[in-house]
């Protein structure tokens, strides 16, 4: 009882946060960035000591311009997710441009379905609007990880459903996926690559951002169980409020690569968009939690 109370108060907020339009909505991000950054110091030591590890040759100055930075956009990027329950499907394609989409939509034409590498970076959860320049009846499967709280997860699941996402949790996806191929689908494949896999899950080790880090290894290993093509979202916030995407072809024959030189990959184009722009990417995340065992070799 106590999570569904939990889950009408938060929805019922969200609902009328989400009637605001941008102006107002980024107004309020400003008085949320306040709290956030000098009132609750939210995650200020993980923000700091990432940053701070990331870039070594960066002067206290620099890092701290970042850090400002990255809290105006983490609290853009949280209102900006909740306009998502009222926005258009015509506003958000107005606001999140996509390009390359010819070879995109070749790919999945040719083979039936592709895989995207989608980073934690500037507003990813708009891409979902990909849909609207899809083939009719091609599907956006959107793998997530599901929320504890059930009615949390379903409210957030409905928002990623509005532009005709499909919500796959990780843990089926290679079911689905399957599944949809059988019923004759389309479908591109759009997997958060960057986090941090819980013990039991496979994984990549590459050194990233001067550190040893571990990266998922799922998306490769679905490409390859379903010989898609690889893209790389490109993404790049132009604005407040506006975001492109470039779909940048990693491999069209996923089977002929070696083992992790697609995930490899993934980590190098991600320290490329993250060094070109610091402050849009998730410092707050406990990113480096997991340590490499000396017995482990490097990717």
């Amino acid at each position: 009882m106590k999570s569904k109370i939990v889950y009408w108060l938060t929805y019922a907020g969200m609902w009328l946060v989400a009637l605001l339009p941008f102006r107002a909505l980024y107004a309020l991000s400003d008085g949320l960035y306040f709290l956030m950054r000098h009132v609750v110091h939210y995650r200020k030591q993980v923000v700091r000591r990432n940053l701070r590890n990331s870039f070594p040759e960066k002067s206290e100055t620099e890092l701290m311009e970042i850090e400002r930075k990255f809290y105006h956009y983490i609290c853009d990027y949280m209102l900006e997710e909740v306009k998502m329950l009222r926005m258009s499907f015509e506003e958000l394609c107005r606001r999140m441009k996509y390009d390359n989409k010819e070879e995109y939509l070749a790919m999945i034409e040719k083979h039936g379905g592709i895989v995207l590498l989608i980073p934690h970076y500037a507003n990813f959860e708009w891409i979902i609007g990909m849909g609207a320049i899809m083939h009719p009846g091609d599907i956006p499967v959107q793998v997530y990880k599901p929320l504890s709280n059930k009615y949390l997860d379903e409210m957030f699941k409905h928002i990623r459903a509005r532009f005709g996402g499909y919500n796959v949790a990780k843990h089926s996806t290679a079911r689905e996926v399957i599944k949809l191929r059988r019923e004759g689908r389309r479908i591109a494949i759009g997997l958060i690559t960057d986090q941090s896999p819980s013990r039991n899950e496979a994984h990549y080790w590459t050194t990233f951002l001067n550190q040893d880090t571990v990266f998922m290894d799922g998306a490769e290993r679905i490409a390859k169980l379903m010989d898609f093509p690889v893209f790389y979202c490109e993404l790049e916030r132009t604005s407040r409020g506006y975001c492109k995407v470039l779909f940048d072809l990693v491999t069209e024959t996923p089977k002929q690569t070696a083992d992790g030189e697609i995930t490899e990959c993934f980590a190098r184009r991600l320290e490329q968009t993250i060094r070109r722009e610091p402050a849009y990417w998730f410092w707050s995340h406990k990113r480096w939690k997991n340590k490499r065992k000396e017995s482990v070799q490097h990717g």
